[in-house]
């Protein structure tokens, strides 16, 4: 099954890799990890946590169902 987010075109995605991409260059790293690195990680992830809920309110606002709120409604019945 295909799932298909709409993200009301804000930048989720390119958020979630960036921070993704700074994580695995940390993967295997020895010694203290500067604070900078760290305070970006924050930063993106709290980008991302605003974007999620920015998404959340869209799609109340326009009356779409989650796909996995979809999925469990499906499941009842």
């Amino acid at each position: 099954m295909i799932i298909d987010f709409l993200d009301h075109r804000l930048p989720l995605v390119v958020l979630k890799e960036q921070r993704r991409d700074l994580i695995v260059a940390l993967l295997g790293r020895q010694g203290p990890i500067a604070k900078a690195t760290i305070a970006e990680i924050a930063n993106i992830q709290h980008a991302i946590t605003a974007i999620e809920a920015v998404i959340v309110d869209l799609d109340a606002e326009l009356g779409i169902v989650a796909p996995s709120e979809e999925i469990h409604i499906h499941a009842r019945h």
